[in-house]
């Protein structure tokens, strides 16, 4: 859907003028897809906060959808907002499986939802393949020949897949211990803001999160909506 173009800068806001113009547009979208306000209104301001952040006065100006480039960033949160319902809700179901002796406190749940969020992001930055090698030896308990004849490369490659997975759940489990947030996706450039890329595809975080809680089986993930588009 097109929408006009912002102001040029000058005595008006052009932020201000962003966000009057388009605020109430996106937070239906969002709370359409969410059905939840309270979610709809954090994604909605958080989108703002992205885009005035990551772009100057004049760059805002310059949009030519800006419609278009608030669904693209807009959709990176909504998927990253997914990605952690699914390891929380992951992380229940295993809780909810334990002996009432083994329940962690409300803040030791704290704790563990964010190093299951920190794991999940870190896997999701390796390439395909290497993700699904990791997952493949970690969730499913395959050798490294079988992963390489499923996938179709060398043992070697397997090897080296593992070697990166470990190393980035080490480096973001020490990001953690640090006290080091999540790292957000970044802003798209806005060159091409009309260009609305494809929805990403479906994480495998609740499976990441299953393993990380020592479950004996995995958890699917959550059915959900369409990301916007």
């Amino acid at each position: 859907m097109s929408s006009a173009p912002l102001p040029l800068p000058g005595s008006g806001d052009v932020a201000g003028q962003l966000f009057a113009s388009h605020h109430g547009w996106l937070l239906t979208r969002l709370q359409a897809r969410l059905r939840h306000l309270p979610d709809a209104q954090d994604l909605a301001s958080e989108t703002f906060v992205r885009v005035l952040a990551g772009q100057r006065p004049e760059q805002l100006a310059a949009l030519r959808e800006p419609r278009a480039f608030l669904t693209t960033v807009a959709r990176r949160l909504l998927i990253s907002f997914w990605r952690r319902r699914d390891l929380e809700q992951a992380w229940l179901e295993v809780l909810a499986q334990a002996p009432p002796a083994f329940a962690p406190s409300p803040e030791e749940r704290a704790v563990l939802v964010e190093t299951l969020a920190h794991v999940g992001q870190a896997l999701e930055g390796l390439p395909l393949k290497a993700r699904q090698a990791f997952l493949l030896s970690q969730l499913d308990g395959l050798g490294y020949q079988a992963i390489a004849d499923q996938l179709a490369i060398s043992q070697s490659t397997v090897r080296r897949y593992m070697a990166e997975g470990f190393r980035r759940i080490a480096l973001a489990l020490d990001r953690q211990q640090a006290g080091i947030a999540l790292v957000p996706a970044p802003t798209p450039p806005s060159t091409s803001p009309s260009t609305s890329p494809s929805t990403p595809a479906p994480t495998s975080a609740s499976r990441s999160a299953s393993r990380s809680a020592s479950a004996p089986t995995s958890m699917p993930a959550r059915p959900r909506p369409s990301a916007l588009g």
